[in-house]
């Protein structure tokens, strides 16, 4: 690994007034940067911006033309064009002095890839590949690569590859491999013109600083990189012959360590931003393993899930253990001298959006409104008053595949118990269990692999849900803490650019003045947890039958994709 140089620690701007660093998370659909004193992590203020073109899923932004089923693109300008204002808002929320910001850390949805030229230049913003869907940003709920990721773990366990263990034997549809086959085998033009295949958490870092240095944490995580070595080139010769120098030629580069300095922040962007160039700019991170530091669980057994859109699970370990089914686990991924661990679930707040938007009819949208609610806080309110197990229902959580622990994003949702009676509302709470049941499910796959669960904590936008924390605590059958930050990933890329500037030796260090922990939010109740053990069983029936047996859902996924075919 390649350790790139801190900086000495800066002059404070004044007796009175500690050293302040901005974090940026760029999430699925916008920018939240937030201004971060130094001394004790108090978020003094916040900026949000949404992209222009939000997620391509169904048409390219570009020609008007329909994209094939389980795609999800962006535009990586809109990056760049949301951090500057998200930046900007948020200095002027905090009304902060910009001459005391000493750095900048960023973090990034993962695994989200996009081909660029040697200088960085996205090929989407080249005029030929305008109209190449595989020009763009493939955003990490891209699942389109799933046969191509079939290839790869079947590969990789004829041949013996112990590599594959770290990912509990299988690599996901979602990571960069799977994606850099599906480009090549289906725009093999694209391909060869690429000079990079990049991770989006490193090409924002290369726009705010000038350098291009790959992060420890997706490198490992996301792109196969195990004790130094990614897997050898006969391997993926025996893929595709085109494929033998894809390491070598689109993606082996210097790595950064986490919290190391990529660079001084560029005058333009400086000049963008409204902010002093030069100063640190943090390597890039992923953004829920950047949020353990902000939680402050640096320490082996804290698991950590950042509960929104998707759920990552991430949590340190003193010893490596294959984990079936995880997303891997990484020497360091998360804070040096542990091991990182990490799984997920593709769908979670997702799923909830998706009823509220598709499945309730117009009376429950009045009522909401004339009680002065949201309709996820209506569903909410009246799904709480239900006693467990009321709604006869129990749900697969597989609208967006399944993460862990089964790996198979052929998979799809399932609701089972459905009545002319049913209601939306039970319909939400079962929903709600049945995310709730695949982190227990992970919870316990850990432990039964020797890696203990000693405290669970959440963060995430999903943290206002009153239905859903009480569940989590009552399934998981353990009390809940949680991130007191509403943009809790921001705050840890803030931590990681005061250990870049030098404030903090080290990313411990930074949460030990910084974190921001409240234990014991969320207990759960003896009577609640026991009822829900029954639909659990049930759950976990469901689970292998139709996941551990795919064929059935597989069949309905390769049906759709014929009828929608370009």
């Amino acid at each position: 690994m390649t350790d790139v140089t801190r900086a000495t620690p800066p002059e404070p701007s004044g007796p009175a007034s500690p050293p302040l660093t901005i974090g940026i998370d760029f999430g699925t659909l916008s920018t939240r940067a937030v201004v971060v004193r130094t001394d004790d992590g108090t978020q003094l203020g916040t900026g949000v911006n949404a992209y222009s073109h939000a997620v391509m899923d169904e048409v390219l932004a570009a020609t008007g033309g329909p994209l094939p089923p389980d795609w999800a693109l962006q535009v990586p300008g809109d990056y760049v064009e949301s951090m500057v204002a998200a930046v900007r808002d948020a200095l002027a929320d905090a009304g902060a002095d910009p001459a005391a910001v000493v750095g900048i850390g960023t973090d990034f949805t993962a695994c989200t890839v996009l081909p660029v030229l040697a200088d960085g230049t996205p090929l989407c913003e080249l005029p030929e590949y305008a109209d190449r869907p595989h020009a763009y940003v493939k955003l990490w709920k891209h699942h389109a690569a799933q046969s191509h990721a079939d290839r790869l773990n079947e590969l990789a366990h004829a041949r013996g590859e112990t590599w594959i263990d770290r990912y509990g034997g299988k690599l996901s549809s979602e990571w960069e491999l799977a994606k850099a086959l599906q480009l090549l085998e289906e725009d093999p033009e694209v391909y060869e013109r690429m000079d990079h295949w990049i991770e989006a958490a490193d090409w924002i870092v290369w726009q705010l600083c000038g350098t291009y240095v790959r992060n420890a944490c997706t490198a490992g995580f996301k792109g196969a990189l195990q004790d130094g070595a990614y897997p050898p080139a006969d391997y993926f010769a025996t893929l595709n012959p085109a494929f033998e120098r894809f390491v070598a030629d689109k993606l082996e580069h210097p790595i950064g360590a986490l919290g190391a300095r990529a660079g001084g922040l560029s005058p333009a962007m400086a000049d963008a931003m409204g902010l002093p160039a030069g100063i640190a700019v943090s390597v890039g991170n992923v953004d829920a393993h950047v949020t353990a530091p902000a939680a402050g669980a640096v320490g082996a057994g804290q698991m950590v899930a950042i509960m929104g859109t998707s759920t990552c699970h991430v949590m340190n370990g003193a010893e490596v253990h294959a984990i079936p089914g995880m997303c891997g686990v990484v020497d360091g991924g998360i804070v040096p001298g542990l091991w990182g661990f990490e799984a997920g679930q593709s769908g979670v707040g997702d799923i909830f959006g998706w009823l509220v938007d598709n499945g309730v009819p117009p009376e429950v949208h009045r009522d909401a409104e004339a009680l002065g609610r949201d309709v996820h806080e209506h569903l909410t309110a009246l799904a709480l008053a239900q006693p467990v197990g009321a709604h006869g229902l129990v749900a697969l959580d597989w609208h967006s595949g399944n993460r862990s622990v089964l790996v198979d994003h052929e998979l799809s949702g399932l609701i089972v118990g459905l009545t002319l009676q049913t209601r939306p509302d039970e319909i939400y709470r079962a929903l709600v269990e049945a995310t709730a049941f695949g982190t227990r499910l992970i919870v316990e796959s850990f432990e039964a692999a020797g890696v203990p669960v000693v405290d669970f904590i959440a963060a995430g936008g999903l943290l206002k849900n009153a239905l859903v924390m009480h569940v989590y605590a009552d399934v998981l059958q353990r009390p809940i803490h949680v991130v007191r930050s509403e943009q809790a990933p921001a705050l840890g890329s803030a931590m990681h650019a005061a250990v870049a500037a030098g404030v903090f030796p080290d990313i411990v260090a930074a949460a030990s003045c910084m974190a921001r922990l409240e234990r014991d939010v969320w207990r759960p109740d003896p009577a609640t947890a026991k009822a829900y053990d029954q639909l659990y069983e049930i759950y976990l029936e469901l689970h292998d039958r139709f996941g551990r047996e795919p064929a059935l859902m597989h069949r309905l996924r390769e049906l759709r994709k014929e009828a929608l075919a370009p």
